[in-house]
């Protein structure tokens, strides 16, 4: 037996990794694997992943009391044959170094440690049948997906590329002429003497991949990235019914959707992903100050920052899944840019910040937009974002996931690490206690006033000291009165509590 935790390790577990605590004690007390199991396990799998505990009791939220397995070894062969079941369980994740068990408080338990199941292996259900048995980790708790979710994990495990599909009854005018003629022009600056210029314009279109044959049917037309690409707002909703582009400006560093500009498909412009890219780009980096630099004789117009504002909205393009209920929506404010598009990363977002990981969800608009020079290489277009954004000595970018509905979130704050302002407020209401704190509790601290909250996640994102430390250094400022949870386990939120400061909402998506 390689572990040995305590009851604190396990409240500092439930803080880190999604937890969930099952008494499995059986009819006889020595030790059962419970029918409850199997919905926890498919339902961390479809998720992030967690750890189960055989053989822990959680008597109320973070109080945890251990009852132990008398028949370990019984209790960890029935799960092992019933990973192996397809009646049971649609895919085994497991291998033996994550069936362990451990020692706690002088009883025996079993560590089952589910990993995040990769796209091709869900829905992990129950039984045969995915639709009814699929289950999803929502709140600590274990929920059934429904239908439209379900078909939505299936259609991407079988579509490497969402937007391949050559759409049957679409036809050529069903694009946007003007749309074509800019992106040809934006080619031909790209890559000038390249031979598809010289060819007609429906050639071209489908020598870049927007037009294809099927040739199993016999029928030609637009693919679904084409249509994205270059069709008008209202045929693209033919083929996807909750297909929305938006641009927001706001005035003030707040979450109130009040805009001074706005670009939504309102029938005065094609609606389309080539335009909303090129005219979005254009509104985010209207202000941004470009430093005299000269290369070969011309001026430079770009900086890291252009560059970085450039990925971010490829990215936000090339990984949204259409089909889904949530808009694409990006956001300008004073102090932050973001942007968000519908469906979770097809990679989990921490492999996704380090590169070389590359999962693209429409990998046909990824390659149209590569071909006129935005977007970067596979796997490389995150970490350049968090480069060029750190190398201007802002707040490091938070990239995150919300499950119902699902959407991916980019912010590119545009404050330093430690806001002077967030300091001086900080300093006036809490005096030399402020001063006095250790560095990482003032961290936590201005970054809960900074952006309006903090938590474990974001600490260790921004700090290297260890999970621990940090969730124990948490719970004393809670003690201490200048932090206020909401939320629990892995969902645990802590928001600023000081008197007559107002730290600006953290949502500031629809």
């Amino acid at each position: 037996m390689s572990e040995r935790l305590t009851l604190e390790d396990i409240s500092l577990l439930a803080e880190s990794v999604e937890l969930e605590c099952k008494a499995a004690q059986g009819r006889n007390g020595q030790g059962e694997l419970p029918a409850d199991f199997w919905s926890t396990y498919s339902a961390m799998a479809n998720t992030e992943g967690g750890v189960i505990l055989l053989g822990v009791q959680e008597k109320s939220r973070g109080v945890f009391q251990v009852a132990g397995l008398a028949q370990v070894e019984r209790v960890r062969k029935a799960l092992w044959d019933n990973l192996h079941n397809p009646k049971q369980v649609s895919v085994n994740l497991l291998v033996e170094r994550d069936i362990q068990p451990v020692l706690v408080e002088g009883k025996i338990v079993l560590r089952v440690d589910v990993p995040r199941a990769s796209r091709q292996q869900r829905p992990v259900h129950l039984g045969s049948n995915p639709f009814g048995s699929t289950y999803l980790r929502r709140h600590e708790g274990d929920y059934r997906a429904d239908d439209e979710t379900v078909r939505r994990m299936m259609a991407e495990r079988v579509e490497d590329s969402r937007d391949e599909r050559i759409l049957k009854g679409f036809d050529f005018a069903d694009l946007d002429m003007d749309s074509l003629a800019a992106y040809r022009n934006r080619f031909s600056a790209a890559k000038p003497g390249h031979v598809w210029l010289d060819l007609p314009l429906p050639e071209f279109v489908e020598r870049i991949g927007a037009y294809g044959r099927n040739r199993e049917e016999g029928y030609s037309g637009p693919r679904l990235a084409g249509l994205l690409m270059f069709g008008r707002a209202e045929v693209i909703r033919d083929a996807l019914p909750h297909y929305m582009v938006d641009y927001q400006e706001r005035a003030e560093p707040k979450a109130e959707k009040r805009w001074i500009d706005r670009l939504v498909p309102d029938g005065t412009w094609s609606g389309n992903l080539y335009d909303f890219f090129r005219r979005v780009y254009q509104k985010l980096t209207a202000d941004l100050k470009v430093p005299f630099q000269l290369q070969a004789g011309q001026r430079i117009e770009d900086t890291p920052v252009h560059e970085a504002l450039r990925e971010a909205l490829v990215n936000t393009l090339i990984h949204a899944d259409f089909s889904g209920r949530v808009s694409v929506l990006v956001v300008k404010r004073p102090d932050m840019f973001g942007f968000r598009n519908p469906g979770l990363m097809r990679v989990p977002p921490a492999l996704a910040v380090q590169g070389g990981n590359s999962d693209c969800r429409n990998r046909r608009l990824q390659t149209m937009f590569q071909l006129v020079g935005y977007g970067d290489h596979a796997g490389s277009g995150i970490p350049k974002i968090y480069r060029n954004w750190e190398g201007q000595h802002w707040r490091r970018p938070l990239l995150y996931e919300l499950p119902d509905p699902e959407q991916t979130l980019m912010e590119l704050r545009m404050t330093s690490l430690v806001p002077a302002e967030t300091l001086a407020e900080l300093e006036r209401h809490l005096g030399s206690r402020f001063t006095a704190m250790p560095e990482l509790e003032r961290l936590a601290l201005v970054t809960a006033v900074a952006e309006g909250m903090v938590n474990h996640t974001r600490l260790r994102e921004i700090s290297t000291d260890h999970p621990a430390d940090i969730t124990k250094m948490l719970a004393h400022l809670v003690r201490d009165r200048l932090l206020v949870p909401e939320g629990v386990g892995r969902g645990m939120v802590y928001c600023p509590r000081l008197g007559g400061l107002k730290p600006p909402p953290f949502r500031w998506q629809l």
